[in-house]
Formats: C-alpha cells, sequence, structure tokens
C-alpha cells in the first residue's frame, strides 16, 4: 500500500516547514503532494525549496481558486493507493495516520474520517464554531441516514479507487460535505477514530468563516438529490 498525503497550502508561511516535517517524522508518507493555491505570503519560495526533497512534490495554482480545487489538484495528481488529506495550518496532528490507516490496512474500511468530537485530546476553544460543525453534521446524519459524528473533518483518508465513477466539484471549503454526500450515497465502508485536534481561532489566521456553513448546508442538500 503506498500512501499519498495530499496538502493544500494557502498563505501558509508560517507553518508549511513544520507541517512538512512532522508529517516527514512519522515515516508513513511514499509522497507527499503539496497544492499552493495562489500563496502571495511568501510561502511560494519556501515551497520552490522544499520541491523535490524527501517526496515532496510542489503544484503551484497561479491564481488562487479555494480549498476544494486545490484537494481535486492533489488528488488527480497522487501517485499512492491510499490517499490522505493534510491541512497545513498545525490542527491536525500527523502523529494520528496510525489509528486513521489501521481500518484501511486491516480491511474493514474503504472511507477513515478523524472525529474531532470522539474523545480525543483537543484545545479548549471556539465553542459556537464548534456548534456549527455539530449541525452540519446532524444535518448530514439527518439527509443520508447515518451516524457521523464529525463530517466537516479536514482529516479524511480513503483507497483512491473509491472515486472511480465520481466527479468532485467542490471549489471552496464545500469539499467535505460534498466528498461525503457521495461517499454516503454509494454506501462505501466509513469508519472515524479519534484525532488530537489543535484548532487556531480567526485571530491566528483561520480561513474558514460563517458563510461556508451555509454554502456546506446546501451543498449536502443538493448532493442529496443529484450526483
Amino acid at each position: 500500500m503506498k500512501l499519498s498525503v495530499i496538502i493544500p497550502v494557502y498563505n501558509e508561511v508560517e507553518s508549511i516547514r513544520e507541517i512538512v516535517r512532522r508529517v516527514q517524522k512519522v515515516r508513513l508518507a511514499n509522497e507527499i503532494v503539496i497544492v499552493d493555491d495562489g500563496s502571495t505570503d511568501g510561502t511560494r519560495d519556501l515551497l520552490a525549496e522544499l520541491d523535490g526533497r524527501r517526496s515532496v512534490r510542489v503544484i503551484f495554482h497561479e491564481q488562487n481558486q479555494g480549498k476544494g480545487s486545490a484537494v481535486r489538484t492533489g488528488i488527480s495528481n497522487a501517485r499512492g493507493d491510499v490517499l490522505l488529506i493534510q491541512d497545513a495550518d498545525l490542527e491536525y496532528d500527523p502523529q494520528d495516520y496510525p489509528s486513521l490507516l489501521k481500518p484501511i490496512t486491516e480491511g474493514v474500511a474503504d472511507v477513515v474520517y478523524g472525529s474531532r468530537f470522539l474523545g480525543g485530546p483537543r484545545r479548549v476553544t471556539m465553542f459556537w464554531h464548534m456548534i456549527a460543525n455539530q449541525l452540519l453534521t446532524l444535518t448530514t446524519n439527518l439527509l443520508y441516514d447515518t451516524i457521523l459524528s464529525d463530517m466537516e473533518t479536514g482529516y479524511k483518508v480513503f483507497r483512491r479507487e473509491v472515486l472511480n465513477g465520481i466527479t468532485l466539484r467542490a471549489k471552496r471549503f464545500n469539499f467535505e460535505p460534498e466528498f461525503t454526500a457521495k461517499m454516503l450515497k454509494r454506501h462505501v465502508r466509513i469508519f472515524e477514530v479519534p484525532i488530537t485536534f489543535n484548532p487556531r481561532d480567526y485571530s491566528e489566521g483561520k480561513k474558514i468563516k460563517l458563510k461556508d456553513a451555509f454554502e456546506a448546508v446546501w451543498t449536502l442538500i443538493k448532493y442529496r438529490f443529484v450526483d
């Protein structure tokens, strides 16, 4: 099994070296595919230095297109049998990779979500952001008759073949609900495992906003009825 770690990046000059170091330290990724989504803060210069070193491949978007677009570019360029999406902002800890991969390597899951709400260690902050996440997960469970605890998690790991015959269209943060909706409609085996979560707040550069929650709801409703 070859693992591709996909890292979408936009203006993460303060964290990009560190997240790459942490991924490499775990020693499970066969390749690290970084997609820079038109950064303007110096991130691109750092990535140019990292490109080609220790299995790192960097792809540059000339203009900012959104996280979903960056993830889709990473998926289309990844070479692994299993793909893992890793945010660049240090909220998610690559030391959780063994737990995330275990259901797939044991043959009991095709997709694994790292859940922030299953009792793993986490920083205590941002109550209303948590409520928004839980409401979106509840909406998912009602629409698709499932029992997810964290639809919006950034840690999604999946076998490449689950995307066969599926077209992903998300450009922004609506990647999470689109991916989830299309997996659930096809009754793909999804497992959740607890993860460590260290969220940053808006003053520290968190990018997702309230309008993204409304877009997520619309995405969930839309893909309940169309492909």
